[in-house]
């Protein structure tokens, strides 16, 4: 699997130097509006530093997915809407296993079954009939695989595609990578702004990493419409990003 790295642009970052007992300068330089949360005054260090916030990425080509898919029946009676899904979804669970799927690899969900009515400006709702649907999760361990299980779901009847979602099969490599890719962007900004203000770069005295909301992101490029050729799975990329946020000690 080909690999890219690339650093970010800076974000934001924050010069500040504190006297023995009160502040006495503040510097902001701000390259762009950011949405990142840095400690407050309270929390700050009573010694000269720089905060910043490093940005890294990681370019990975998908080698598996996971895509959703559901079958909607409405007929007048519940039973005929029933019927007709379950008979639908059997049929698709039988193909894919004679397809080679196994049968961890699949996930269907109980029926769903709703009356449905006609509401007239003047009088009571009406029962015109009932609505049966289900839904069915495929993990496709071989990318290769996915237009072929995406063609027996049409083939059997499954009238709704919800989600086509592209993975990497060792994503927390990648995670790491892009971890790593942060950190040394946080370190290049930092060390930047220190020589351009005549100072000498310090420690690290904090780090700040939220795994929730810093969690690496995966996100799919794909140049896809009706006319894309069926293997443009194989051809896409997914980007994983991280950040870090780190303060460091300024030499006086």
């Amino acid at each position: 699997t080909g690999v890219q790295t690339c650093a970010l642009p800076i974000s934001q970052v924050y010069l500040m130097k504190f006297a023995p007992k009160m502040l006495a300068t503040s510097l902001t330089l701000t390259a762009a509006l950011s949405s990142v949360s840095f400690p407050s005054l309270a929390d700050s260090p009573s010694f000269p530093y720089i905060s910043t916030t490093g940005y890294g990425e990681v370019i990975a080509t998908p080698d598996m997915a996971t895509f959703s898919v559901r079958v909607v029946e409405s007929t007048m009676t519940a039973e005929q809407a029933k019927n007709t899904v379950d008979k639908v979804v059997t049929g698709f669970l039988n193909k894919l296993h004679q397809a080679g799927v196994e049968e961890a690899s699949v996930h269907s969900s109980k029926l769903y079954l709703s009356p449905q009515y006609h509401y007239p400006k003047d009088g009571k709702p009406e029962l015109v009939g009932y609505r049966a649907s289900r839904n069915v999760t495929v993990q496709v361990n071989e990318l290769a695989n996915l237009n072929e299980y995406m063609d027996i779901a049409i083939g059997e009847g499954i009238n709704q595609i919800d989600n086509i979602q592209l993975q990497v099969r060792d994503q927390a490599k990648y995670q790491e990578q892009a971890r790593l890719e942060a950190i040394k962007d946080a370190r290049s900004k930092a060390k930047s702004l220190a020589s351009g203000f005549e100072r000498e770069l310090g420690d690290v005295w904090r780090v700040d990493y939220n795994t929730q909301s810093s969690q690496p992101v995966l996100m799919r490029s794909m140049a896809m419409d009706a006319r894309t050729e069926s293997n443009s799975y194989e051809d896409s990329t997914i980007t994983i990003r991280d950040r870090v946020n780190v303060i460091y000690q300024i030499e006086e």
